[in-house]
């Protein structure tokens, strides 16, 4: 398990102080406040069929990205996620501001880059005809590849696109762990400013729902939700991809004084582990200790989790929640779908959202896991299971 150290000089906080969010829902924080309290869910159940998606709302991408020579170099996945970091920026205020942006450090959460399909099902066609041998795989990979395609499989091409259209050059750290990946970022942000390392950082990360390949890869492992959409505590397995961009700037509560910026919440503990997962219970006995990491909790507390819907990890997660029933919970990929690297951020930025409002958004879901919180939160526990592999758990709270 690996925790957060202590501040060499005194205790120090860490504040959430933007908050940017480009989803199937929408686009900024007032959209998404909306959605959620209207119970919106918009899902693509016909495109990949019988696979369910949550597709991308339409974006203007000039608003965050003018230069459309730097869109048309993008992946979907890199200009979702430049568009969120760039709502991000505006939302902390720093937008342009060169000299705070040269210091920002920068922690991404990314997977793997997007494929050239055509070229794919060329050789794979050709491999289940029996031509498939090395000179005609050699000729399909020489000839066929867009020279471009090179920087939009590259993960920490997003971190660099961030950093060529909205300015941002302070240190950059690029994680690849599908969801451990996001858990990770938030929670070496937090470290460094609590350590006096980082004042102000910008952590996030983007996932494209609407590709073909990703959906293959996860029906391999028998993880994809099919031909009809339902909350995920209504599900036996199965998750729906969905589109997002999440960024968040986090600094510290002094940086952030000094030039005058209001807080959304406090990022006050992140927490990771890994359990084995070789028997049943693994997870939820890995929770459990998490949750003592995370120390008392008030009465107006509430959870928000990023529960898949994918066997066997959602039902022991469920397990664990059972033991903290009176505590409401929100499951972000019944809105949203499963967003992989930006799990974590995006359970982050919806905490400290419903914070800065003053309210926990309302349950979607009709099997009692999720109940009705009528207090304003002054604590959220934000979780993060991976469908696979790693656990995550942080605490957000007022200022």
């Amino acid at each position: 398990m690996t925790e957060i150290p202590s501040s060499k000089g005194g205790p120090r906080e860490a504040w959430i102080t933007g908050i940017g969010l480009a989803t199937s829902l929408g686009e900024g924080l007032d959209a998404h406040w909306d959605a959620l309290n209207a119970k919106t869910i918009n899902v693509d159940e016909t495109t990949f069929a019988p696979y369910i998606v949550h597709p991308m709302t339409k974006l203007s991408f000039d608003a965050q990205i003018p230069k459309k020579g730097d869109q048309r170099q993008m992946e979907a996945w890199q200009r979702i996620g430049t568009y969120a970091a760039g709502l991000a920026l505006d939302s902390a205020g720093v937008k342009g501001n060169a000299e705070i942006l040269s210091r920002m450090d920068m922690i991404v959460a990314a997977g793997g880059g997007e494929r050239d399909l055509a070229v794919d099902s060329s050789i794979v066609n050709a491999n289940i005809q029996g031509n498939a041998d090395p000179a005609l795989l050699n000729e399909r990979l020489m000839n066929d590849l867009r020279p471009t395609l090179f920087l939009a499989q590259l993960s920490n091409l997003l971190a660099g696109n961030i950093s060529i259209v909205h300015g941002v050059t302070g240190s950059s750290r690029t994680f690849m762990g599908e969801e451990s990946a996001g858990v990770d970022a938030a929670r070496i942000a937090l470290a460094r400013i609590l350590d006096g390392q980082s004042d102000i950082a910008l952590v996030g990360a983007a996932q494209n729902s609407e590709r073909k390949e990703m959906l293959m890869l996860y029906e391999f492992g028998d993880f994809n939700l099919k031909n009809k959409f339902m909350p995920v505590w209504e599900r036996d397995n199965g998750f729906a991809l969905g589109a997002g961009g999440v960024f968040l700037v986090i600094e510290s509560k002094e940086h952030a004084q000094a030039r005058g910026a209001k807080p959304y919440a406090k990022l006050t503990k992140v927490f990771s582990d890994h359990a084995r997962r070789k028997n049943p219970g693994d997870v939820t006995a890995v929770l459990e200790g998490l949750w003592s990491k995370i120390g008392a909790i008030g009465e107006n507390s509430a959870i928000i989790t990023g529960a898949t819907g994918a066997a066997p990890v959602t039902a022991e997660e469920r397990a664990f929640l059972n033991k903290h029933r009176d505590i409401p919970t929100r499951a972000t990929a019944t809105p949203f779908g499963h967003v992989v690297e930006a799990q974590f951020p995006l359970g982050l930025a919806l905490a400290a959202l419903s914070i800065s409002r003053g309210a926990l958004f309302p349950p979607n879901d009709k099997t009692g896991v999720e109940i009705e919180m009528t207090k304003a939160p002054s604590q959220i526990v934000v979780i993060g299971a991976g469908h696979w592999r790693g656990e995550g758990m942080a605490l957000v709270e007022a200022v």
